[in-house]
């Protein structure tokens, strides 16, 4: 590369909500911001074995946005292969990374484990992605900042981070390269979020990179307390139970402090509500560290925690599987990709007095996305199960902002934008989202294109 050039290229999150990684190259620095995992279909989830696109023990840095997997899941697989550099994030994100890499260990082994014990993988042996161990052995490379102040990264690179009020510590960044501004928006939350602060709004690029989850529609306007009630209340009458797949982050506490209200309100009986993630609670532990990222007091979290009923282990889960008295149970994972939820799937998803709630974004090739679409059975743990439970989506919990909400996030920018990118979408809701913008606002845009290289002369 010549000296005043930057080049670009999406290794992932590319016409697809998943694995985003975007590699920044000039003549002297590479960079990695983010660096998540592929979930959902199998030929995405086939990537995360693939050898990786360039050395990395190259990569002299990784900048995250946020915690989610599909954001910092694939780092333990970058460090054993060879990358020794500084991984950058904010305060909350070191924690909370910290807590869903050594969870998503757990269940990686844990799953080989089973496909070894019963035989239902075609590997022999199956083996994890990464172990415990590898995440232990990546967190020495973790380097925490506060959001609002300016970090020099190298001679040529410096960000910022701002509030993006998607998940506790989520964050977009600012980044002063060679001169020019650019923007990587990381995910965006809601214009007014349930129990974090709204986005702040960039003001100035050159260059933008955007999300796009939700680039072709608008969430449904409802009163969320009054639609999370009603399927609640129509649940616990048929004497069901009400079994909610959750993201352990942000949306997990998101639906315990609803569900307080709820109660508080006495718009839905004194239905028992049990947390079985330990992850959640975890996350909602460190919640009270970071008062400053969220609107929620000290007393109304330890409130919200005094009221659920919290399983500890697994033996405690098999319990609980087999009391069919009417409950709410909250547990991971949030698109059904593994986790606690499947017990119960497996023994209660056959009964029509149950429901199953699905509370966030469905990507392709989940199994959360097959109950979104009306399939008559999943399958897990090596066999099917018919799918006789109800099952209702609230798309008013997203944590991500759509397109009206995007369209508003970018409405603050001024001067010379260069090119706008968008990825971090399906085909349609990234094409959608390329349209609305460059109508509203007459930016060029492009969708961008998997593992294409983009270069800027500068």
């Amino acid at each position: 590369m010549i000296n005043d050039t930057i080049k670009l290229t999406f290794l992932g999150g590319a016409e697809t909500v998943t694995g985003s990684k975007i590699l920044l190259e000039t003549h002297q620095h590479t960079i990695l911001i983010d660096c998540g995992m592929f979930q959902g279909l199998k030929s995405l989830r086939l990537k995360n074995w693939e050898a990786f696109s360039i050395d990395p023990g190259k990569i002299d840095a990784i900048i995250l946005t946020h915690a989610h997997l599909d954001h910092c899941g694939y780092i333990p697989v970058l460090a054993k292969n060879g990358f020794k550099g500084e991984i950058h994030c904010t305060i909350p994100t070191k924690d909370l990374t910290e807590l869903i890499l050594k969870d998503s260990a757990k269940i990686q082994e844990e799953d080989a484990e089973a496909a070894n014990k019963y035989h239902y993988s075609k590997h022999n042996p199956a083996k994890p992605l990464y172990t415990v161990e590898d995440v232990e052995n990546v967190l020495r490379y973790f380097v925490s900042h506060e959001k609002n102040q300016w970090i020099v990264i190298n001679d040529e690179i410096k960000i910022c981070y701002r509030h993006a009020g998607h998940i506790l510590g989520a964050a977009f960044i600012e980044m002063k390269c060679l001169n020019k501004k650019i923007v990587f928006s990381g995910d965006i939350g809601r214009k007014n979020p349930l129990i974090l602060y709204p986005p702040d709004k960039p003001t100035e690029a050159n260059y933008l990179v955007t999300e796009s989850t939700y680039g072709d529609r608008l969430h449904a306007v409802v009163n969320t307390e009054n639609e999370l009630a009603e399927i609640i209340t129509k649940t616990y009458k048929r004497g069901g139970i009400v079994m909610i797949p959750s993201f352990a982050i942000g949306r997990t506490q998101e639906l315990l402090y609803l569900i307080n209200i709820l109660k508080e309100k006495q718009k839905i009986a004194d239905v028992p509500i049990y947390l079985d993630s330990p992850m959640g609670i975890k996350a909602t532990e460190i919640m009270l560290k970071y008062p400053d990222w969220h609107k929620l007091s000290d007393g109304q979290i330890h409130k919200i925690a005094s009221q659920t009923n919290t399983i500890k282990d697994f033996k405690q889960t098999i319990e609980l599987v087999k009391d069919k008295s009417p409950k709410i149970v909250i547990a991971g994972s949030g698109m059904i990709t593994g986790g606690r939820i499947l017990y119960y799937l497996e023994h209660l998803i056959d009964n029509e007095k149950n429901t199953v709630l699905l509370v966030g974004h469905q990507s392709e090739g989940t199994r959360g996305r097959l109950l979104y679409d009306g399939a008559h059975e999943i399958k897990f743990h090596g066999k099917y199960f018919p799918i006789k439970a109800q099952v209702c989506s609230m798309s008013s919990l997203s944590g991500h902002a759509d397109q009206s909400e995007l369209i508003d996030w970018l409405s603050k920018i001024e001067g010379k934008m260069t090119k706008v990118f968008i990825n971090h979408g399906e085909a349609q809701s990234a094409g959608t989202l390329k349209t609305k913008i460059t109508d509203q606002y007459g930016w060029d845009c492009e969708v961008a294109k998997m593992n294409h290289p983009y270069i800027f002369n500068l």
